[in-house]
């Protein structure tokens, strides 16, 4: 998929593969597909010259599925997609701030949900105890450090060789034709993942920790939004 390669591109174009109701499948999209706890990206779709909102995105077997606000009655054709930036934008900085929060709290991860208002990452912290009132000043540090992020593949094989690579208990690293990507943020966090990110850490602005919570033996959950 097109976002895997590049989180910043903006527009697509592709024929329909299929029309289900409020639903238009692309075999490929720069949309992101719901997954993994981050929503799916909205935006606009052009069909020969008619405009449908998309509001929200999901994965289908044929392909990107772009769920509209009302049915879609054109059954062929080529679609135009533009992405609505400013979300996607505001989710790729959530998102890679959950990644160093990793770096910070070297713990398994139980699950997590990114959201534009506020994001929330629960660790398995064993018996083991955190100061979480300093995660401001640990996470600004790392944004203001200016880490590059980048991606790599590795195969099945060389993954199941390096299980320490994945932090995440209840979602499984996302494997594209044999392959997963991981994303490695200078030198401070490498994991898989298939979501979207920014370029630099010094793109997300000022992280601030709302509150923890624990949620039981193995979730501790960490709330934060940012700036």
């Amino acid at each position: 998929m097109i976002f895997l390669n590049d989180s910043y591109i903006k527009e697509f174009q592709s024929p329909i593969e299929l029309v289900e109701d409020d639903k238009v499948i692309t075999s490929d999209s720069c949309f992101y597909a719901q997954s993994g706890g981050q929503p799916g990206d909205k935006g606009t779709l052009e069909i020969n010259g008619q405009k449908f909102n998309v509001i929200n995105t999901l994965k289908h077997e044929k392909g990107i599925a772009h769920v509209l606000d009302q049915p879609c009655e054109i059954s062929n054709g080529d679609v135009t997609g533009m992405v609505d930036w400013d979300h996607r934008y505001r989710l790729m900085r959530m998102h890679t701030s959950m990644h160093l929060l990793c770096a910070a709290l070297p713990y398994y991860v139980t699950g997590g949900s990114i959201g534009i208002e506020k994001s929330r990452i629960d660790f398995d912290l064993g018996e083991e105890t955190f100061e979480f009132e300093t995660l401001n000043s640990i996470i600004n540090d790392f944004i203001k450090q200016a880490h590059p992020i980048s991606y790599q593949w590795i195969t099945n094989e060389e993954l199941d060789q390096q299980p320490e690579l994945v932090r995440t208990l209840s979602v499984k690293p996302p494997r594209t034709n044999g392959k997963i990507r991981l994303v490695k943020i200078g030198t401070i966090d490498l994991q898989p993942c298939g979501g979207t990110h920014v370029a630099n850490t010094k793109e997300i602005g000022e992280f601030q920790f709302i509150k923890y919570e624990s949620k039981g033996k193995m979730n501790k959950r960490v709330q934060f939004t940012l700036s």
